[in-house]
């Protein structure tokens, strides 16, 4: 790459966050390509896992699932040489699949003083934010949802429906996942940029802003309308990623807001809590 780093931007948090919508939007930055959960088609799937997505696309659904560039996986110029290697190379290693993959993206322009980013969004990795690689210049977004809104989404789930307090198990997850995730971060020893869902869903424009010249890129208008302008190769994630309605813009779900947040909204008197919501989802707006 005309002996220029690559530059890898992780997405890292709690599953079901806003990750594909931010992927979505970094995407439609010219100096950007979103991967989505690369990660997570790049493991070797387990045995008890092959009716999965990720095993599947090694096989005929590389056939049926379109990429976010509007191209069949198979037929896509960044998944389909890679899933049709991977089936034979499952055992290398992570960070080796991932150079591949990245090998297959279109190299920066000769003479260009700064990098295209590549965004890789699985939340659950946490080996890729630790790798040393003197080929990459690895950046970690965290991105995290309000504790409220994010309990509220996840106790609609069918698997709480029935339970008693169905808010306390997904209470408990975010808790526990969140303050993990920010220990784990803060010793990564790789620029981190804390940001929060409802900063990015309520000031898009403001916070992408932001975020862009952390990056050290100019904004670009397009980044404002995520699933008709973006350039990103996403095989996996929510599936707003093809729904041009409500990928049109970055809007917020405000529904725990009128149905009320519940147990959630209790626990918030314990300071602990309350801090750690403040710091990973509001730290911008006390700037």
């Amino acid at each position: 790459m005309s002996g220029m780093k690559q530059r890898l931007l992780l997405i890292r948090g709690l599953g079901h966050s806003g990750t594909t919508i931010l992927d979505l939007a970094l995407g439609a930055h010219p100096k950007i390509t979103g991967l989505g959960e690369a990660v997570r088609l790049l493991e070797k799937p387990a045995v008890q896992d092959s009716h999965r997505g990720p095993a599947q696309l090694r096989g005929e659904l590389r056939h049926q699932r379109r990429c976010t560039c509007g191209l069949v996986a198979d037929a896509c110029p960044v998944w389909g040489p890679i899933l049709r290697w991977l089936p034979s190379h499952d055992e290398q290693p992570l960070p080796d699949k991932l150079k591949r993959l990245l090998a297959a993206l279109k190299p920066p322009e000769e003479g260009s003083s700064i990098n295209s980013w590549v965004v890789e969004s699985y939340q659950d990795d946490f080996v890729l934010p630790f790798l040393e690689d003197p080929a990459l210049d690895i950046r970690v977004l965290h991105l995290t949802r309000d504790v409220r809104s994010w309990v509220h989404s996840r106790s609609r789930d069918g698997r709480q429906r029935g339970r008693w307090l169905p808010g306390l198990q997904p209470l408990l997850r975010w808790w526990r996942l969140s303050a993990r995730h920010e220990r784990q971060l803060q010793c990564c020893g790789k620029p981190v940029f804390r940001l929060g869902y409802e900063e990015l869903a309520l000031r898009p424009e403001q916070t992408l802003r932001r975020l862009c010249d952390w990056l050290e890129l100019e904004f670009d208008p397009a980044m404002l309308a995520p699933v008709a302008q973006s350039g990103s190769h996403i095989l996996s994630g929510n599936r707003v990623r093809f729904d041009a309605e409500k990928g049109a813009a970055i809007h917020y779900d405000a529904a725990w807001m009128t149905h009320g947040a519940g147990i959630a909204q209790l626990a918030l008197a314990w300071p602990p809590l309350a801090a750690l919501n403040r710091r990973l989802v509001y730290s911008a707006s006390r700037r």
